[in-house]
């Protein structure tokens, strides 16, 4: 089914996708919010630019934009998959509990906020270019991989990347010398075990966007986890 959203606010739109029995191609979307919130089971695919919470509270099926989205891409989603050609605005992932986000290009601020895990849910975003400040603040469960394929002699994250850190894992493509991370996180070097365990997350990625994923694992990645005496922790997970 082919909708055309040039004329239609958010609220029509929505209505639409709700009468599409599998799924819909979208034209002419020019910053509708809440496009295929709490949807299940149907695949979308979206041509122009989302407004806000895409895919917001997503408990299955697939949205594909195919060139950017604005803030909070997957806020709160439960399952399915977002990809995004082009690039995310802030607060991408927030409270994500489940799915996955694909992203070709950069990330705003805040990505990846309050991201959590819960018995087989285990979200993971992947992010192609950079991510602003703030990268994975809270994060309690979860991936969060930034790769910086486009302007690797740029800073791969802004500042305080894992800020509250009590759960999860993150991996930058980056020796991170120009990073600052916060107390509250063990910063080290990839290791072999987490090159397998990113082959596994990056092989969706590579096939989506069309990466060759040996060029991508062959460079140096910086590994984030949480600190068994972060504070945060004591806060937001039961002992």
């Amino acid at each position: 089914m082919l909708i055309n959203a040039g004329e239609m606010d958010h609220k029509k739109l929505n209505d639409a996708i709700r009468h599409c029995s599998s799924g819909c191609t979208i034209t002419d979307c020019c910053g509708q919010r809440f496009i295929a919130a709490g949807m299940d089971g149907k695949d979308i695919k979206i041509h122009g630019v989302p407004g806000n919470a895409l895919g917001a509270y997503l408990n299955g099926g697939t949205i594909e934009v195919m060139g950017s989205a604005q803030d909070a891409v997957g806020d709160t989603m439960n399952d399915g998959a977002i990809l995004i050609h082009g690039n995310i605005g802030d607060v991408a992932g927030y409270a994500m509990r489940g799915g996955k986000i694909f992203v070709n290009g950069d990330a705003g601020y805040r990505t990846g906020i309050n991201m959590k895990a819960y018995q087989d849910k285990k979200p993971l975003m992947v992010i192609g270019g950079k991510a602003g400040s703030f990268l994975g603040e809270y994060q309690a469960g979860g991936v969060i991989i930034v790769l910086n394929l486009f302007t690797p002699q740029e800073k791969i994250v802004g500042y305080f990347p894992g800020t509250g850190m009590h759960g999860g894992k993150m991996f930058l493509r980056s020796e991170c010398r120009d990073v600052v991370f916060p107390k509250q996180v063990v910063v080290r070097s990839a290791d072999e075990a987490d090159k397998k365990e990113l082959r596994s997350y990056l092989v969706e990625f590579c096939d989506i966007f069309g990466y060759d994923i040996e060029y991508i694992l062959s460079h140096h990645f910086t590994v984030l986890t949480p600190d068994t005496n972060n504070p945060y922790r004591q806060l937001y997970v039961a002992n």
